[in-house]
């Protein structure tokens, strides 16, 4: 399950929480709460997983980036031989192979930078998604927690004789 929805559950059941009287409390269903803490456990390290994807792809996009590269750095390379066996197209030759190479690399550049950014924006994003959800949890501990110890301020295990 995707962890927006899992932060959507929690924030249903927030919402449907019965109010504690004459305070901003509320009583939510400790099953249910921690059986989405379960899930967003299961889940976090899918989004994880994901980002991972993510990073993995940048590579292989980085890599044919560099082939491509190397390819044009070779077609380049070629073409300068080329020409150079020719005296007078020889300077010629060297400024085109020159800005093919400056090319290649600009391009190369490009790709490998929008891959950076690519993967940087989804990991902050992914960041986000995860404090959010961490937060969220933590609200919901330590309204329980308020909630108990409203309900048995002696910190005693009501439950005990």
């Amino acid at each position: 399950m995707d962890i927006l929805q899992l932060i959507d559950r929690l924030e249903e059941l927030f919402n449907d929480a019965k109010a504690v009287p004459f305070t901003h409390n509320v009583v939510v269903d400790e099953d249910k709460m921690l059986e989405l803490i379960d899930q967003m456990r299961i889940a976090i390290p899918e989004e994880v997983k994901k980002a991972q994807q993510l990073v993995a792809q940048r590579d292989r996009v980085m890599a044919q980036a560099q082939e491509e590269a190397n390819r044009t750095l070779q077609i380049a390379r070629d073409k300068a031989d080329q020409l150079v066996q020719k005296d007078i197209v020889t300077q010629e030759a060297q400024r085109r192979a020159d800005q093919i190479l400056a090319q290649a690399r600009a391009e190369a550049e490009g790709v490998r930078a929008d891959a950076d950014n690519y993967v940087l924006d989804t990991l902050m994003q992914l960041q986000d998604q995860i404090a959010k959800v961490s937060n969220q949890v933590n609200n919901g501990v330590r309204m329980v927690q308020e909630d108990q110890m409203r309900k048995n301020p002696a910190g005693f295990d009501s439950t005990e004789k």
